[in-house]
């Protein structure tokens, strides 16, 4: 996993993939959790893709996270 630049969107770091993209949480949500991963099939391409370019960038991913996706994941760990 790739180191997150921010340290204040609560997002220690991310995997990014062909089709998908991890993200880790630096503290568990209130379901338990901190690596939830999205994927084209759960939360649409243009969604990933824009996480993706967002995490490079190393901010802006939890604030999207929050507004577009956050109940759209493929599986939480």
């Amino acid at each position: 996993m790739q180191n997150y630049k921010s340290t204040e969107e609560g997002i220690e770091s991310y995997e990014v993939g062909e089709d998908f993209i991890v993200v880790k949480f630096s503290t568990p949500s209130r379901t338990g959790g901190t690596l939830y991963k999205y994927s084209y099939a759960s939360a649409g391409k243009e969604n990933v893709e824009e996480m993706k370019k967002l995490a490079e960038a190393g901010t802006g991913l939890s604030p999207f996270i929050t507004a577009n996706t956050r109940k759209l994941y493929e599986s939480k760990e």
